[in-house]
């Protein structure tokens, strides 16, 4: 009994399909991987940043309270050469 010579062809076409499909999920599951990755380094990254964004914000002059501070100052000492005079 002789091997049909389309059977062999359809087998190596089968071959060749099963070959693609394992290139081709062996990337997407490399790019997964990587896009996970990413995702993990933009949390941390984003964490990082919050703290140092809170730390900042704790940090800086209370503007209100240093303008409400100054105009109590400017008032006093305009009463007092007002009235010094």
């Amino acid at each position: 009994m002789t091997a049909d010579p389309e059977h062999l062809v359809v087998q190596g076409e089968l071959a060749e399909l099963r070959r693609r499909l394992d290139v081709a999920y062996a990337r997407v599951e490399g790019d997964l991987a990587l896009l996970s990755h990413r995702t993990e380094e933009t949390t941390k990254e984003l964490d990082e940043l919050n703290t140092r964004l809170t730390t900042l914000e704790h940090a800086r002059w209370p503007l209100p309270s240093v303008a409400a501070v100054t105009a109590v100052g400017a008032l006093v000492v305009s009463l007092w050469q007002a009235l010094g005079r």
